[in-house]
């Protein structure tokens, strides 16, 4: 367990100092275990990769208020925790149980009660169309700027991952490059898109995780 911790603790340094390498190896340390945790709550392979891609992205965003001296592991599983619930929720149904942070959370889910308040549908509605807007608007900006610098490698690996939902492996192969340069390309990516969003200066409530603190 020890030997773990100061694994992960080296990962982390080497991630904060820019090391593009050591975010492919923690999506490979943790990928398998955080999509076995959310399939087996949802039971569909596409939804779980778009949901463990979100907490990846939770934990980059609130990677500089990280504190080193705690487990990665349960840290990482909190945010997909939370992601999974967020997702639940806006899928019109709710946790009967708080989640755990926990691989090995326990958990079961029920419809959302007919009475809910209209108040908060058109809510959720309104969050939902400014999310997309503004991831839209981020993307946009990512794919005209590949364009213009003739990055058409890095657009088509990130086509093939998101759009298409190939594993990493499979892309490599495809493009003729290595699954660390893809691993490269999608760490570009989600933190570019971070930025850009970012730099939109929405409410903390539409992406919350941005300004965890």
């Amino acid at each position: 367990m020890a030997a773990a911790s100061e694994t992960d603790q080296i990962l982390v340094k080497r991630i904060r100092s820019g090391d593009t390498d050591a975010w492919g190896d923690l999506i490979s340390r943790y990928e398998g275990r955080l999509l076995a945790f959310v399939e087996s709550r949802i039971g569909r392979r596409a939804a779980s990769e778009d949901i463990v891609q979100e907490a990846f992205v939770g934990f980059l965003n609130s990677l500089p208020n990280f504190d080193g001296r705690r487990p990665l592991e349960s840290y990482l599983f909190s945010i997909c925790a939370y992601k999974l619930t967020d997702h639940m929720r806006r899928e019109g149904r709710r946790p009967a149980l708080p989640l755990s942070a926990g691989a090995d959370s326990g958990g079961e889910w029920q419809l959302a009660s007919p009475a809910r308040a209209a108040s908060s549908i058109v809510r959720s509605g309104e969050r939902r169309d400014l999310e997309e807007k503004s991831l839209v608007d981020a993307l946009r900006q990512q794919v005209e700027r590949w364009k213009e610098r003739g990055d058409w490698v890095k657009l088509r690996c990130n086509e093939l991952l998101f759009v298409r939902g190939w594993a990493n492996k499979k892309v490599a192969e495809e493009l003729g490059i290595t699954e660390q340069q893809v691993a490269n390309f999608k760490f570009d990516f989600l933190a570019r898109t971070r930025t850009l969003v970012k730099r939109q200066a929405l409410s903390e409530d539409i992406f919350p995780e941005l300004y965890e603190e």
